[in-house]
């Protein structure tokens, strides 16, 4: 069965606070519940990244919601997740979808530049990724993003667009006003004490999921 990446919604990328791989996966489930459209399995220290991502896996297959592999091709290949997201050191779109087969899903985060998305596109990717937009934990040194990159990459393009970066219910908006289809977040869902009622707190943003 094809998963496909969604049009609108909430997409959750897993953080390092959890204490063991069923506990990642207890909040990956929570987090559905609250009706997130997309999981990221996201680890830069974990020494049990398959495993984490196998049960990842194992909730989001019960949901029909993909799961993508951050920066990892050959882990999203190993544990049959939907896809993978490329960042500009993890290699190329073409080379991932060789990996990967014609179905993956394959993101690319293009930062602030439009130019980068519109060359995405071109090589085939599914959805490109603009951020950061807000000071965030886990990036502080990213550079920022700008709502206009959002509005002109709306204009051109014709895949999902995803924002990320210090995402919260509150400022979520004025992403998806800008021409933001997907919100990505991390602390604002797993950072939370309770992921699924985090992920819901975003759930008025997408009129299209409600």
């Amino acid at each position: 069965m094809t998963i496909f990446f969604p049009s609108t919604g909430l997409y959750a990328i897993t953080a390092e606070n959890h204490h063991s791989p069923q506990a990642l996966a207890e909040a990956v489930s929570a987090a559905l519940r609250g009706g997130a459209k997309v999981i990221q399995y996201r680890s830069k220290s974990s020494r049990d990244q398959r495993q984490e991502a196998r049960l990842s896996l194992v909730e989001c297959r019960a949901f029909q919601v993909p799961l993508i592999i951050n920066d990892d091709v050959e882990l999203a290949l190993d544990v049959g997740a939907d896809g993978v997201h490329l960042g500009k050191d993890d290699g190329s779109i073409v080379d991932a979808r060789k990996r990967l087969g014609v179905e993956a899903i394959i993101g690319v985060s293009c930062y602030n530049s439009l130019e980068r998305a519109v060359e995405a596109e071109a090589l085939g990717a599914t959805y490109v990724a603009f951020g950061r937009f807000f000071p965030s934990a886990n990036k502080p040194n990213a550079p920022c993003a700008q709502l206009g990159t959002l509005t002109a990459a709306k204009q051109r393009l014709h895949l999902p667009i995803v924002a990320i970066g210090g995402i919260t219910p509150d400022n979520g908006r004025s992403l998806v006003e800008a021409g933001a289809d997907v919100l990505a977040v991390i602390d604002g869902v797993f950072g939370a004490d309770d992921p699924e009622k985090a992920a819901l707190t975003f759930k008025p943003l997408f009129p299209l999921c409600l």
